[in-house]
């Protein structure tokens, strides 16, 4: 196993993380105990010492699952990590309450790391707001050694991340973002690693396979990797890809059964990372894969000047880029909620001003007509 340097301890650079654990019958809710502790038992003994869990995981029980399955291990052998559900706007008021029930489920006394989670547009400004105490309580966990390390995970934007910096950047010790070879352009996250950087924050990763999208590529691009790394697999050059950010500490992965976390372990056993033509390949193949199901949109702005609906469109192609190569999902709809109604998609009165003056030649209104349809 490969071990980074983080302050004064050792992790794994692989991490098993706990959204995606096997189930019983389908129902997500339903956390099979047996595979799971099959699993954390194979990633202890082969060196994986990271686990990340999350108060709203599997129903509200990957952290009772993932308490279970550790118990049997020496606590100073694992760092175990969660994160205040700051996704739920009605769970800001709670932050003791949920803190406290957490260590229960998990059944620990403190946790290794423990994050804000998810600071997106829609509940930045409640983060920082001090009447909800959510700083000040756990910066008071840290001290009293109930919170180990202090940390965030964003999958908002550059402007949030900068914004929740700007406050409480000087007492993070680490970020979690969203980092795969395909949204290393298409979701900014060269951008966002270089932003943390400027802070001095290590990168923790997660979804480095993109939900599966980038472990089953087409003939044609898995042909492209296979001529120039023939023994390795698909799912291996998303993590070598990863291995090439010297940022990165932490890649989490969510495995959901054992032959997935078999894999996983193998490929960490070594550190190689890609060379300038591998990075090309796969920023070629990126560009294909978004290509084909999103619009050419440079963010020039001249539609913006001539929407008379004062439409922030470059930003709406965005996320419907976004919204339609995911096939959904929750971040179009998410930072959506935080817009006024006048001016969401469906706002568009297809006047076509925009597309008069679009140099990519975008058909703006029907796009704005079928996100509006879609969401």
């Amino acid at each position: 196993m490969i071990y980074k340097h983080f302050q004064d301890i050792k992790l794994s650079a692989l991490s098993l993380g706990c959204m995606r654990l096997p189930t019983l019958d389908g129902d997500d809710s339903k956390i099979d105990q047996e595979a799971t502790q099959k699993m954390v038992d194979y990633a202890m003994e082969n060196g994986v010492n990271y686990y990340d869990t999350a108060w709203g995981y599997h129903g509200g029980n990957s952290e009772i699952a993932v308490g279970k399955a550790l118990k049997k291990h020496p606590r100073d052998k694992f760092y175990l990590a969660s994160k205040f559900p700051g996704y739920d706007l009605n769970n800001m008021d709670k932050v003791e309450e949920i803190f406290e029930k957490q260590l229960e489920k998990c059944g620990v006394d403190y946790f290794d790391f423990y994050l804000f989670h998810n600071v997106c547009e829609m509940n930045v400004e409640q983060y920082l707001d001090p009447k909800y105490r959510i700083y000040d309580y756990l910066m008071e966990q840290k001290r009293n050694g109930r919170i180990r390390h202090l940390g965030f995970s964003a999958h908002g934007d550059l402007n949030v991340i900068r914004k929740f910096l700007e406050a409480y950047g000087k007492d993070m010790e680490f970020c979690q973002l969203q980092i795969n070879w395909l949204d290393w352009t298409f979701q900014q996250a060269r951008e966002k690693v270089e932003l943390v950087r400027e802070y001095g924050i290590p990168v923790w990763v997660m979804e480095p396979v993109r939900g599966g999208k980038l472990a089953s590529l087409s003939e044609k691009h898995t042909a492209m990797l296979r001529e120039l790394r023939p023994d390795e697999s698909t799912v291996a050059w998303a993590f070598r890809f990863l291995q090439t950010i010297p940022d990165v500490v932490v890649t989490l992965s969510g495995m959901s059964n054992f032959e997935q976390l078999r894999e996983n372990i193998e490929i960490f056993k070594e550190n190689k990372p890609l060379n300038e033509k591998e990075i090309s390949v796969i920023a070629k193949i990126s560009k294909e894969m978004t290509g084909a199901k999103t619009l050419p949109c440079t963010a020039c702005r001249y539609c913006v000047s001539h929407c008379p609906q004062g439409l922030d469109i470059p930003m709406l192609i965005d996320l419907y880029n976004e919204h339609n190569f995911t096939g959904g999902g929750f971040l179009a709809p998410m930072r959506l909620g935080t817009i006024d109604e006048e001016k969401q998609p469906s706002s568009c009165i297809a006047c076509k001003s925009c597309e008069a003056v679009c140099p990519q030649q975008i058909k703006i209104s029907e796009a704005m007509s079928d996100f509006s349809s879609k969401l």
